[in-house]
């Protein structure tokens, strides 16, 4: 590894699904002595502070966010809102521009890593410092949706564009149903902030950056990212699994107390992450699905749309009948250290990159019920090229899942004496076993960093 050190700095995209990742690699490479300048919403430092596990090397820098017309007084990331305003959140990251150039003309670091801001590469160049893609976003999705192949720019996007891969894609096991691709056409096309479409803003990002970073191993998703690395003619970064480190607190005692009541490895964990919100029949058909399975089960889910609490969109007569074994709860959750916990034997997914990350390392077994957007492609990657969980089956026209198809995938992945069931286990052990063999993320963080060094 080059002994020279770095003074890096990271602006993600404004949503704690991006936030928490470029934290994670913050605190790796500041364990090899590298210096980070960390740009973040300034309402959003107080989430993420306890996770800076070397703050003598990574200074949380917090940004005042402009407030947009058509958004909520202080709303400052996607959390705050739901999707449709995300462009403006979008917008008011754009705004910031003028206060990051004055911090990287003051603080004059080697490089920026970034995601959406797609405007960095142009004023890095002007200030004589590096500029780098860090996607958090699977090498999957990026190639597949926004292949220099695809013309998107020129051409356009629809769904029917995206029954097949681009040009040049490898063989692989995604597959989408018209539903999801008319709906990622959708979303790829889609004003996203300041006048620039998703696609365009991500294209600019690719084409102008000076490398391509991916939380990724090249054992997983090579062929993806060298694919990447061709179509955009820009050196590749694996940054490796980038493990994020066991948290340094204890789980509060209710959980404790809570989860502490099931046999190891029996109880069903299901959480889709800060932004999803399911359709009061999905959370009906889902929670009814768990009841199925005879499992206790640990639901922690926004409450459905029209719903003020997760509680009053609960089926009728369905806590009494799950009293004991079931339960719902409306707010945030510890979700690694509860995935740690030896009772967890399934853990119910929406597919998020970070959730899939912190599953693949504990030894629950994974059911997939992804959404949207790149939660789709990372579901088919899961159970189609690695053969590690199991996705539930939805109706071919709209996507809708019954509480019979909950069931089904729940007990495919449980049963250990199926085909299937022993299939997924074996193959979610090796990789379990990989992504935490020692020296692993050694290896990759300092290929990571020599890379760097030959940018410069």
């Amino acid at each position: 590894m080059a002994d020279k050190t770095f003074h890096i700095a990271m602006y993600p995209w404004f949503a704690l699904g991006h936030i928490t990742p470029f934290v994670h690699l913050a605190n790796k490479l500041a364990e090899n002595g590298h210096k980070i300048s960390f740009f973040l919403p300034a309402k959003t430092l107080r989430r993420v502070e306890a996770f800076n596990l070397h703050p003598n090397l990574v200074t949380f820098i917090p940004i005042i966010v402009p407030h947009v017309e058509g958004l909520p007084l202080g709303a400052e990331t996607t959390n705050d809102v739901p999707f449709p305003l995300h462009p403006l959140i979008m917008t008011a990251m754009d705004c910031t521009e003028p206060d990051i150039e004055a911090y990287l003309r003051e603080l004059k670091p080697h490089f920026v890593f970034f995601d959406f801001a797609c405007w960095l590469p142009t004023l890095t160049r002007e200030l004589g410092i590096k500029s780098v893609v860090y996607c958090v976003i699977s090498s999957g999705t990026i190639g597949y949706l926004l292949s220099p192949a695809r013309k998107i720019i020129e051409r356009g996007l629809t769904g029917l564009d995206l029954l097949e891969p681009p040009k040049g894609f490898p063989s692989s096991s995604v597959k989408l149903r018209m539903y999801e691709a008319q709906g990622l056409a959708a979303v790829t096309t889609m004003d996203y902030g300041s006048g620039i479409s998703f696609a365009g803003r991500h294209l600019k990002s690719f084409s102008y950056c000076d490398a391509i970073g991916f939380k990724t191993c090249k054992e997983i998703e090579g062929p993806y990212c060298e694919y990447i690395g061709k179509q955009f003619e820009k050196p590749m970064l694996y940054a490796g699994p980038v493990v994020p480190e066991p948290p340094k607190m204890a789980l509060e005692e209710r959980w404790e107390r809570l989860l502490s009541n099931f046999e190891a490895k029996t109880l069903i964990f299901c959480t889709f992450g800060s932004e999803c919100v399911l359709k009061k029949d999905q959370f009906q058909e889902l929670v009814l699905g768990f009841e199925l399975t005879g499992l206790p089960f640990l639901v922690a889910l926004k409450p459905p749309t029209g719903a003020q609490t997760i509680e009053s969109a609960l089926p009728e007569g369905f806590q009494e009948r799950v009293n004991g074994t079931g339960f719902i709860y409306g707010g945030w959750v510890p979700q690694q250290l509860i995935l740690r916990h030896p009772s967890v034997g399934c853990f119910v997914t929406h597919c998020g990159s970070g959730s899939l990350a912190e599953a693949m390392v504990n030894d629950c077994q994974l059911v997939l019920v992804p959404h949207f957007g790149d939660q789709i492609i990372n579901a088919r990657l899961m159970a189609g090229d690695l053969r590690i969980g199991v996705e539930v089956e939805k109706r071919e026209k709209d996507g809708f899942f019954t509480k019979d198809d909950v069931n089904k995938a729940v007990k495919a992945v449980m049963d250990g004496d199926s085909e299937l069931g022993k299939e997924v286990r074996a193959n979610h052990a090796k990789w379990k076993e990989f992504l935490l063999a020692p020296g692993l993320e050694n290896y990759y963080i300092n290929d990571f960093v020599m890379k760097l060094n030959n940018l410069m």
